[in-house]
């Protein structure tokens, strides 16, 4: 069962920000700016509209391409009436948080699962229970106290034993949280000066400094979590903004560019960052001389939970900056990394990333799986990250996601046992190097 949530009693009446979009820009295209100022939600209006086809950008203007059916306004309808509707309509209402499931009281759950057993007789002949269970044993659980069914059973004598000693455990650090600690002491020990940044970050530092057109889709609501109060950032200084501008529109001296007209609204915009490279990304416009940072921390992207993948989760970014290291310097700080975290194994793959060039992807052998197994991406940045930024030195950079070596390496299956499961057993009996 399904409940509308807030937005989606808002949007029933209002109408879906993709649609209104669409009947906006339908006579005539019309700049982001204008939308900005006539429908709420752009960013949700623009990331939904292009994927259901409705509206596409030509440069920063909107255009309309055609009109929604109506679809998911049909369904709200049918969840606002008290009827049912399609799984896969409701798997995406539920990720647009338009509609929230309905959970049954814990109470009449239990009260509706519990079985007693209770003797009568009649005419003397003895009823006995189909059920396999002696009322004599039936546990004294706490619903059948709260429910007040305890009431039903001839509860007999029970014989009380000593209670067996119990081996109490001392306290220990998560898991998670021993792991961070490992990383960092690897960093420190390489010579890596520590960062952190915001975990609310503005687009600009998410995507635009690090290259990332502003129609990419990697900036769709389908990947990333869009705020709605507050909605927008300041920028940084004038200079930086304007190097990233042109950049963006021609290149500036250095490639073609992406050959649109970039937008400082888009920039603007506020999310929660998507990866810890965008703490990179505000070192590198702070740093003129040589140095090597990393970073550890959270991070959110709009994915749906299931054995791999979470919204949120933990991330770790290196970067060095020196006047003469290349690709093999890339190749051997990986190297030593995977070394010092107990892969002996390690080799590279040719990769492709939006921001570094050459790219590499890391694999480590696992001797218990007899595989090879890929645990992070690597690259030089390129030059239209760094030379908006003020750097005038090449960039190595890596990153990888901190939950999935461990699953690796002790065998976990789903990544929800970090966070969920509340598995103390494991956490207690799990060994760390």
């Amino acid at each position: 069962m399904y409940q509308l949530t807030k937005e989606g009693e808002k949007y029933l009446k209002e109408g879906l920000p993709e649609e209104r979009l669409a009947k906006l820009v339908e006579k005539s295209p019309l700049s982001l700016e204008e939308c900005s100022k006539r429908v709420d939600n752009l960013s949700i209006a623009l990331a939904w509209g292009k994927k259901k086809g409705l509206i596409k950008l030509d440069g920063s203007n909107v255009v309309f391409i055609k009109h929604d059916g109506g679809e998911e306004l049909r369904k709200l309808r049918k969840i606002k009436d008290g009827k049912e509707i399609d799984k896969n309509s409701a798997n995406r209402l539920l990720r647009r948080r338009l509609i929230a499931e309905i959970k049954e009281d814990i109470d009449k759950q239990a009260e509706r699962q519990l079985i007693y057993i209770t003797q009568k007789r009649t005419e003397g002949v003895e009823i006995k229970s189909k059920s396999r269970i002696d009322e004599s044993d039936t546990p004294i659980t706490p619903q059948l106290i709260k429910t007040g069914l305890w009431k039903e059973i001839d509860l007999k004598s029970r014989e009380i034993k000593k209670p067996r000693k119990i081996n109490f455990v001392p306290g220990r650090k998560h898991i998670i949280t021993e792991y961070i600690e490992l990383f960092r002491k690897i960093f420190l020990s390489l010579g890596f000066t520590e960062i952190t940044g915001p975990l609310v970050e503005s687009s600009f530092w998410n995507f635009d400094a690090l290259y990332q057109p502003q129609d990419h889709p990697a900036r769709e609501m389908a990947d990333t979590f869009f705020l709605e109060n507050p909605s927008k950032a300041k920028l940084p200084d004038k200079k930086i903004v304007e190097r990233v501008k042109a950049m963006h529109e021609h290149g500036n001296g250095e490639s073609t560019g992406w050959g649109y007209k970039w937008s400082s609204e888009i920039a603007r915009q506020l999310v929660l960052r998507t990866h810890t490279t965008a703490v990179s990304a505000r070192q590198l416009a702070k740093t003129r001389e040589a140095g090597k940072f990393f970073c550890i921390g959270r991070v959110f992207r709009n994915e749906t939970i299931d054995f791999k993948h979470l919204p949120e989760f933990t991330q770790i970014d290196g970067i060095v900056i020196e006047k003469d290291v290349g690709f093999k310097d890339l190749l051997g700080y990986l190297k030593e990394f995977y070394r010092r975290l107990g892969f002996e194994k390690v080799r590279f793959r040719p990769a492709y990333f939006p921001y570094t060039e050459m790219s590499v992807e890391p694999e480590v052998y696992l001797k218990e799986r007899k595989e090879w197994v890929e645990l992070g991406g690597a690259g030089i940045f390129r030059p239209e990250v760094t030379i908006p930024l003020g750097v005038k030195y090449p960039v190595l950079a890596w990153g990888l996601g901190l939950e999935r070596p461990i699953m690796l390496k002790f065998g976990i299956k789903d990544i929800k046992r970090f966070y969920y499961t509340n598995d103390l057993k494991f956490l207690k009996e799990v060994e760390i190097d």
